[in-house]
């Protein structure tokens, strides 16, 4: 597949390449150049259509021709294996019955039913069981001089929250934990047919373990419960759908408040400002949080297939072409968001796109947005003279997650 005609030699030049070192550790000057001259833009190295403005992404976000399912990767080979074909592996395989990953109808009778477990009420009523979680966590380190956030906060608490929520067994917390560990290079730009085959694997051992746990039936306030009932009862959910849910939920259901989390303490530490800000003024934590999704947002890529030729900012999407929306370069763009790349806890007006928009909008983004108010509020209000250690900072090699693979900081 060739670069579209017409474009500038200025455009072709600029290139969205998240392998570079540079472009993972601040993707954000990258995006500003490609708003400013090449907005829709074609990348040769990935043979995908980029887009970074705000307008553009919710658009897409909403336009029908542009399909969020699986069924459509027919070019996903040439996303993930540059080096080589995937020898009949295919990421398709393994997503396909991920929700995310569904068009309505499909997606719309499996969307119905985790909006009911994820209303602002009723996480909200969650929110003793998660500072419960919280002060655990903490209480752990608050002896010691220095943690590190990621392995002793930030990855552990989402994971416990909706492992509670399911029903998990506490005992079985540390083998889903290694096995979602397991999955993060999914989420890598460039994935080895060993390294498909092994999530492959880890994905046989989830659905084994919940095919379990369906049987044992689960305590009937339990979501597990909940969507067990929806299986047997007139919503229809089959097995695969079941499964495939459970798995979504334990694994890519906690990774965007892991990296909120993260990003949101670093964030506080690199604007001293913003954290006293915050610390004189608590209640600035629902605008804060709202400010870290938009400055640095945890996902980082939605991605669709065009159904049928169309038209995006004066260029020719066409049928089965790849497209992202780029969340950083839409939350950045500064005809939405004045001074974007200035981090605001006050800002006002910010509908950022984070969490997506339209039908495929997060559906557990009430419980992340809580998450992460309690924990960084926590950790203010225990340890108000923290401060970030001089240990490098190295970011997560992710299209799709802006990770931190470690976050050490001095507690007092």
């Amino acid at each position: 597949m060739h670069a579209p005609a017409g474009q500038s030699s200025q455009a072709a030049a600029i290139a969205f390449n998240p392998l570079l070192p540079a472009f993972r550790q601040n993707p954000h000057p990258f995006f500003h150049e490609l708003r400013k001259h090449d907005p829709v833009h074609w990348s040769p190295v990935f043979q995908v259509w980029v887009l970074t403005r705000y307008a553009d992404g919710m658009a897409a976000l909403r336009d029908e021709r542009l399909s969020a399912s699986a069924r459509h990767w027919d070019n996903y080979e040439k996303f993930y294996f540059r080096g080589g074909a995937s020898q009949g592996v295919s990421p398709a395989d393994i997503y396909r019955h991920w929700m995310l990953q569904l068009d309505a109808p499909d997606h719309t009778r499996l969307r119905a039913l985790l909006n009911r477990a994820f209303t602002p009420r009723v996480v909200e009523q969650i929110r003793p069981a998660i500072q419960r979680r919280v002060d655990d966590l903490l209480d752990r380190v608050s002896d010691r001089a220095e943690m590190e956030l990621v392995s002793e906060l930030a990855f552990p608490l989402p994971l416990m929250v909706i492992a509670d929520l399911l029903g998990v067994p506490t005992g079985d917390y540390p083998m889903i934990r290694r096995w979602s560990e397991e999955l993060l290079p999914s989420f890598g730009p460039v994935m080895s047919v060993a390294q498909l085959q092994q999530i492959g694997r880890v994905m046989g051992h989830f659905k084994d373990y919940f095919r379990g746990q369906i049987a044992r039936r689960p305590a009937e306030k339990t979501l597990l419960a909940r969507l067990i009932a929806a299986r047997e009862g007139e919503d229809r959910l089959s097995e695969d759908e079941l499964l495939s849910t459970c798995i979504l939920l334990i694994f890519a259901g906690h990774l965007s408040a892991t990296q909120l989390i993260t990003n949101g303490t670093l964030l506080l530490l690199s604007h001293p400002d913003q954290k006293q800000k915050l610390q004189h003024q608590p209640q600035l934590i629902v605008p804060a949080v709202e400010e870290m999704l938009r400055y640095e947002s945890p996902l980082q890529v939605i991605n669709r297939t065009a159904m049928t030729d169309l038209e995006i900012g004066g260029k020719t999407i066409r049928k089965g072409q790849m497209v992202l929306i780029s969340l950083p370069a839409c939350n950045r763009d500064p005809q939405r968001f004045p001074e974007p790349d200035r981090f605001n806890i006050e800002r006002s007006e910010n509908r950022h796109i984070a969490f997506g928009y339209g039908a495929h909008y997060c559906a557990g983004a009430p419980l992340g947005r809580l998450e992460a108010q309690i924990a960084l509020g926590t950790l203010l209000a225990r340890f108000p003279n923290m401060q970030l250690t001089a240990s490098p900072i190295e970011r997560e090699p992710s299209l799709l997650v802006r990770g931190i693979k470690a976050l050490h900081v001095r507690l007092g």
